[in-house]
């Protein structure tokens, strides 16, 4: 990770983490770079999200890309993954979203995507940062060579025929309730379902610049679990502020999680031969009960790092089709370069309808073991991690716990803290062992 540029984007609070001089000089040099240094124009796509402070972050980066000479083609209020779709299929030189996803609404982030709709490289996302530093010089376009705005609400309708084109089934009938979250999936999802034939049924669908994320969406859950169960309805998706997230509701109200939706859809790929490897990808984080539900039904499985760039990594270079995290973050790489909300649930939806089968039914094998995660703030992560007293409790906890849970101690990437986590069939055999690992760097002198 860079300065400024996290796993996900320079992302933090508008106008004070991040503010409108940062993104005239992220547009100032992309439209350098992809453009007059290579002799041409460049043409850089931006979508954004429906916060207050993305209006004025678009309209610097358009500042800034059309004085190094761009043309910058404004989609407008769109999802991250429409965005990712449209760099690649409509041949820009990179793509620009300007979302803080799950984040409140006074946060906002720029994320840089490569003309293959993929999360920008280091390499570049260095030079961006020594230019915002003040370490490069880029020139100003002069006369002809000035860039322009193109209005590309067309790239956004464009999304839109795609997502539906990939559905091998009417919705007729089936009643569908979506959380949008009041933010970039709030035109996007109904569009795509009312054009399948679903009942559709909306909540949080009044974005007004300052309610993205706010008590609704995939972060708030308990809302449409009560507004599906209220209203009989027969399956819900919820989106988060960008929509490269999707957690489903089954007709009960549960929770069909990121984790429930790689065994549904890992093993509905298995029965017609397309699960190429044999496996899904996971990360370190997702819960035990779905390696048990895997285990069961024959399907192997690779962990990352926590985050979907790393599980688009490992798809990338190990040819597996789909990952995910958790959270929602699922990843069909035939289809899509990133997590895609809108088109997770559409797959949910063909596994139902091909199945003929409820939510609850399909998702039931996928039983979640209690967990319990405890933050310690340590003087030195690395020193912490890597005592061998502390691995020695680890492990003699690995050991007790066998095939019936797991142990997952881990470095966190944003605080000085050890995460240590225990999952198990109880959560006092949870707790248990979670407080005896952290005894131990307790009395090793590692705490801060």
């Amino acid at each position: 990770m860079g300065k400024y540029f996290g796993t996900d984007g320079f992302r933090g609070e508008a106008n004070k983490d991040l503010t409108f001089e940062h993104a005239v000089k992220i547009g100032r040099f992309l439209g350098w770079y992809y453009g007059a240094r290579l002799g041409k124009k460049a043409k850089i796509v931006i979508g954004k999200d429906t916060r207050r402070s993305s209006y004025m972050f678009e309209s610097a980066l358009c500042t800034g890309l059309v004085a190094s000479g761009a043309d910058a083609y404004i989609m407008h209020v769109t999802t991250t993954p429409s965005v990712a779709y449209i760099t690649r299929v409509d041949d820009f030189d990179c793509g620009i979203m300007i979302s803080a996803s799950h984040n409140p609404f006074y946060d906002n982030g720029i994320k840089l995507l490569n003309s293959n709709g993929e999360k920008m490289d280091e390499e570049t996302i260095l030079k961006v940062e020594d230019y915002i530093d003040g370490k490069l010089e880029v020139p100003m376009a002069e006369r002809a060579a000035i860039g322009r705005t193109v209005d590309y609400v067309a790239g956004r309708n464009r999304y839109i025929g795609y997502l539906i084109s990939l559905s091998k089934f009417s919705f007729k009938n089936v009643k569908v309730g979506l959380d949008v979250a009041n933010g970039a999936a709030w035109q996007i999802a109904k569009a795509v379902f009312d054009a399948l034939g679903a009942k559709v049924y909306v909540i949080n669908n009044q974005p007004d610049g300052c309610n993205i994320n706010t008590d609704c969406g995939s972060t708030h859950i308990e809302h449409l679990q009560k507004f599906v169960v209220d209203n009989k309805l027969d399956i819900g998706f919820a989106f988060d502020g960008d929509a490269d997230r999707c957690l489903c509701v089954d007709e009960k109200g549960n929770v069909v999680t990121g984790d429930h939706t790689l065994y549904i859809y890992g093993l509905y790929m298995k029965e017609r031969g397309k699960l190429l490897n044999n496996k899904v990808v996971t990360t370190i984080m997702s819960n035990f009960g779905l390696y048990k539900a895997l285990d069961k039904v024959g399907i192997e499985y690779e962990k990352t790092k926590v985050g979907d760039k790393y599980v688009y990594e490992n798809m990338v270079n190990t040819g597996n089709r789909i990952g995910g995290e958790q959270s929602g973050h699922t990843i069909f790489i035939k289809y899509a370069t990133t997590g895609d909300g809108i088109l997770t649930s559409l797959k949910l939806m063909e596994v139902m309808l091909a199945k003929e089968k409820p939510m609850s039914e399909l998702a039931a094998p996928v039983v979640f073991y209690p967990q319990v995660l405890k933050n310690v703030k340590v003087k030195s992560k690395p020193d912490a991690q890597n005592d061998p007293d502390v691995q020695a409790a680890v492990a003699k906890v690995a050991e007790a716990l066998g095939d019936t849970g797991r142990i997952l101690v881990r470095e966190s990437g944003t605080e000085p803290v050890i995460r240590v986590m225990v999952e198990a069939e109880s959560d006092e055999v949870c707790e248990k062992y979670v407080d005896e690992v952290i005894e131990v760097i307790k009395a090793k002198g590692h705490i801060a």
